[in-house]
């Protein structure tokens, strides 16, 4: 069923969550509830990003829950993460999504049926918490990759691979940073009661948290890529450097070898019992002579 009611009998409120509603039931909910019918569409298309608003009697919410799929593939914001909206008010609470979410049923088990959530102000500060805390595996996951990717750059085992998997880590911790970013004037916007202030703290300390942690690996990425970058521009020069080197040992002997291959006629080296050996010595006089020029210089 879509539709399935989660509050308790003796709560002063309803709760409904629904999964993916077809038009009728979006009809019926914007009847029952006094509810604009195109707000409850709108509130299913994938791209919304966090958001609060007043509609009178009513407030309405939209978050947006963390996925962790195992994958290595940079993703768009909609495929790494789904939305949840929440309508409510003093006497019902709306929770739509398009996919079902287990930690709704495990707050009605821990909290509803303890009777620790009297108002529909302590389930949306419950409900916010739980959402923040789908960020919480992510960000680790995407720290340890960044240490595994700077112990390989310090050791210098640089791979081509490398500089797209810092990308990866990088884009994921940009899109998390800015729903976390957007959800943080959403906790703004939060009035709970006075006894649940405890909680709702709780939640702006999560919630800070979560970017501090999230900036740092955005943060710590950032430098990655430009250590990575003047590493693979260091190995650059060190094989351009080696290559000048040859070309400055053999431009003088090619020059040698370029003369004597002109045959002339008149050459008094050509008539010379000696003049091969002697052009070789000079050659490897000429050699030694850069070789130690190269070390003064400490360019060896």
């Amino acid at each position: 069923m879509p539709i399935q009611k989660l509050s308790i009998d003796d709560l002063p409120y309803q709760w409904l969550d629904i999964v993916m509603p077809s038009e009728t039931e979006l009809n019926k909910l914007s009847k029952e509830f006094h509810l604009h019918r195109y707000t409850l569409r709108d509130c299913l298309e994938p791209d919304h990003l966090p958001k609060y608003e007043d509609l009178g009697e009513t407030r309405f919410i939209i978050t947006r829950v963390l996925l962790n799929p195992p994958t290595n593939e940079v993703k768009t914001l909609q495929e790494m993460s789904t939305k949840l909206a929440i309508f409510y008010n003093e006497h019902f609470i709306l929770t739509i999504h398009r996919l079902p979410q287990e930690f709704l049923k495990d707050i009605k088990l821990k909290y509803l049926e303890n009777g620790k959530c009297r108002t529909t102000n302590e389930l949306v500060t419950k409900i916010i918490w739980n959402v923040l805390h789908t960020y919480d595996d992510p960000v680790i996951q995407l720290s340890e990759e960044a240490e595994e990717c700077e112990i390989k750059i310090f050791l210098k085992n640089l791979q081509s691979s490398m500089l797209e998997e810092l990308y990866i880590i990088k884009r994921k911790a940009a899109v998390c940073n800015k729903l976390l970013l957007l959800t943080g004037e959403v906790i703004s916007t939060i009035r709970t009661d006075e006894n649940d202030l405890v909680a709702l703290q709780d939640v702006k300390d999560l919630h800070k948290k979560l970017m501090m942690m999230y900036n740092q690996v955005h943060e710590d990425v950032t430098n990655l890529l430009n250590i990575y970058l003047s590493l693979s521009a260091q190995r650059t020069n060190e094989v351009v450097k080696l290559l000048t080197i040859f070309s400055v040992f053999f431009m003088p002997l090619t020059f040698i070898v370029g003369v004597y291959g002109m045959n002339f006629h008149f050459m008094p080296e050509l008539e010379t019992r000696w003049g091969y050996p002697a052009v070789l010595l000079l050659m490897a006089i000429i050699i030694i002579v850069i070789f130690l020029w190269f070390k003064r210089k400490k360019w060896l």
